[in-house]
């Protein structure tokens, strides 16, 4: 699904729509608690601004990017907390202006890379697609987490198909963040766009198999709704295991959501 003529056109469109949940908020709901512990909605923007700093590093300073990269293996937490500090030390309007640069800075420098090239990244390099798809899977789970902070319903477009072709790709990482080795059987997965459209990934007569709603898969594996609370379907043992584990990202899965802890779509 990850178009390598709009992706990068489609990473701007989404910060465009995360940009607008948070225009014109009172310095009160700029401190309101997010699900995410600990973070306020200009946490999850700092947050956001950061990812798409190291985003254009990547494709346009490697060396530069290397030693924010050695940071975080030498102390991770501290230099990630290094990093947000900066940011969170902006007024709002400040920071919104930042981030905006830093979002479109990165998706202009990405899409300049050759297609078949890779840029540097936190445990391997990817293709350029690839890191544009995954900064719309970061943009989807924070701003789906300032959207409920807020209380707000996002309209989502097909724009997710990139989100679903990226959460199907990251299959193995659920896997790897409980301890568990991943399966060697393919999986067939078949999601249904906002639009109607339906996207296919895997083959036909895979015997695992996930159906359901792209924007529900999305939530599921940016870990932003427990499985109970979507429309997702798993026909066969170890598809219906990776929808208890699916993560879309590297790492400790952490605590995610409860049922029911928000209301069903």
């Amino acid at each position: 699904m990850s178009n390598q003529t709009s992706v990068y056109d489609d990473l701007i469109a989404d910060g465009d729509d995360i940009e607008a949940l948070v225009t014109g908020l009172s310095p009160a709901q700029w401190s309101t608690a997010t699900p995410a512990p600990g973070w306020t909605v200009k946490h999850q923007i700092a947050h956001l601004a950061f990812v798409s700093h190291l985003a254009a590093l990547s494709a346009t300073e490697p060396d530069a990017f290397a030693e924010h990269v050695a940071d975080a293996k030498r102390d991770f937490q501290a230099a990630v907390d290094k990093a947000l500090a900066a940011y969170l030390e902006l007024p709002t309007g400040a920071l919104v202006d930042r981030w905006r640069q830093e979002r479109n800075t990165a998706a202009k420098a990405l899409a300049a890379v050759e297609p078949t090239a890779t840029v540097p990244w936190l445990v391997t390099p990817l293709p350029p697609s690839v890191l544009a798809a995954a900064g719309m899977m970061e943009l989807f789970g924070h701003g789906q987490d300032i959207a409920d902070a807020l209380g707000r319903t996002r309209e989502l477009t097909d724009r997710i198909g990139h989100l679903a072709w990226f959460g199907f790709r990251t299959r193995d990482f659920g896997y790897h963040a409980h301890g568990l080795t991943p399966p060697t059987e393919e999986f067939r997965v078949e999601l249904t766009g906002p639009s109607g459209v339906v996207w296919e990934f895997g083959p036909a007569d895979a015997t695992q198999r996930v159906t359901g709603p792209a924007v529900d898969f999305a939530l599921l594996v940016s870990r932003r709704r427990h499985r109970d609370d979507l429309s997702l379907t798993a026909q066969g043992e170890e598809a219906d295991r990776w929808l208890d584990i699916a993560q879309a990202y590297r790492g400790p899965a952490g605590a995610g959501r409860r049922p029911g802890q928000f209301a069903k779509r």
